[in-house]
């Protein structure tokens, strides 16, 4: 089996520690472990034996996960190395060869690559700028046909951090349900929205649906590789027999730190952190882009560390970015690694000096580019 490159991750990890300033992650600035650990759970850590952890998750770990879907139980989760890995082995056991597959667009293309791997009959399906990058619903009805098995939604939204309205998200489940259709949800930027409500989940919605979520962006933990999926029991047992295939269980220490972040206290006191970091740094990056607004056009996101404005530069995104890297030691997301030329997906989770100083090294290169 063949795969395509991953050519945003592949850019990321060539140059995201080679550079001076990397605008190209999507997450908010990492936790350290002196923000969430108190003195007794220091203690606690040096005594943990670093054996094999419960595969599935502990079920201490998958009842504080639970707590964040209505009504879901621990055999609702899969506890995995990062919610890619959610994303992979529900693609994996779920697609065949010509099965037809509905993709929200933009998106993070991991999902686009893999099913693409595994043969399936894709259809775009995007997100309008014109409409703040909400849906066309009408357009969304063209492309179900009695054919269509998954419909594939990323809420809040990567690379734009639009959230969809509950009234879209039932219209998208009823469209589903019309023809039998799957609908696999990542809501990894669930709890990351700027106005301090929590985004819908599909969750409890629909009773054909998968959800996947994890530590990495809306909690600030991405080196803890803690993802986890949420569906129906029958389903979540079929996926742990193919992540023994693959990771077999989360790390123990990933675990162990995993419950303490997501007790109630310290879970609500990382949100308000990233929240504020986000909502502080939107500010600085919109200010940025307004003083620049015969270059750049963004819709605010609504959720998210991540912005995606259009460009007015007679330059490819891709060598843009390139000469950022080679002349300014700066890295930001290519619109052509979402297919859409003309777009830069800014990262703005970072500390607020290093983002300011990021975009003074930028708009020495857009100025250049000017004249």
């Amino acid at each position: 089996m063949r795969i395509e490159p991953f050519e945003l991750e592949r850019i990321q990890s060539i140059w995201e520690h080679v550079v001076e300033y990397n605008l190209a992650e999507s997450g908010i600035h990492p936790l350290s472990l002196d923000e969430f650990l108190n003195e007794n759970e220091f203690k606690e850590i040096r005594k943990l034996r670093i054996g094999y952890s419960q595969t599935n998750g502990t079920i201490d770990l998958r009842e504080k996960i639970s707590k964040l879907y209505t009504g879901a139980k621990i055999e609702n989760i899969l506890v995995t190395n990062g919610s890619s890995e959610s994303n992979f082995i529900f693609i994996w056991s779920s697609i065949e060869p010509e099965d037809e597959v509905i993709f929200t667009m933009p998106n993070y293309m991991q999902i686009w690559g893999l099913l693409r791997c595994f043969g399936a009959k894709v259809k775009l399906f995007y997100l309008k700028e014109n409409l703040a990058w909400a849906p066309d619903l009408e357009e969304l009805k063209k492309l179900v046909t009695d054919k269509t098995k998954l419909i594939i939604i990323t809420n809040p939204n990567n690379p734009t951090g639009a959230v969809l309205s509950e009234e879209e998200m039932e219209e998208i489940i009823n469209l589903a349900d019309k023809v039998g259709a799957m609908i696999l949800a990542d809501e990894v930027y669930r709890g990351a929205e700027l106005n301090g409500e929590i985004t819908p989940s599909f969750w409890g919605r629909y009773d054909k649906v998968a959800v996947v979520g994890g530590l990495s962006k809306a909690f600030g933990l991405p080196g803890l590789r803690i993802g986890w999926i949420v569906s129906s029991k029958d389903l979540i047992e079929k996926l742990w027999h193919y992540h023994d295939y693959i990771t077999i269980a989360p790390s123990t220490l990933s675990d162990w730190l995993a419950r303490i972040a997501l007790s109630p206290n310290i879970r609500e006191k990382i949100i308000q952190r990233n929240r504020k970091i986000l909502r502080k740094n939107l500010s600085i990056l919109i200010s940025w882009f307004e003083k620049h607004n015969d270059i750049f056009h963004c819709i605010p996101p609504k959720a998210g560390a991540i912005a995606f404005p259009r460009y007015n530069l007679n330059i490819n995104s891709i060598d843009l970015v390139n000469r950022l890297i080679q002349e300014k030691s700066v890295l930001i997301a290519p619109g052509d690694h979402f297919t859409m030329d003309g777009y830069l997906r800014f990262g703005y989770g970072v500390e607020e000096n290093y983002l300011i100083n990021a975009l003074s090294r930028i708009e020495e290169l857009i100025n250049e580019l000017r004249k």
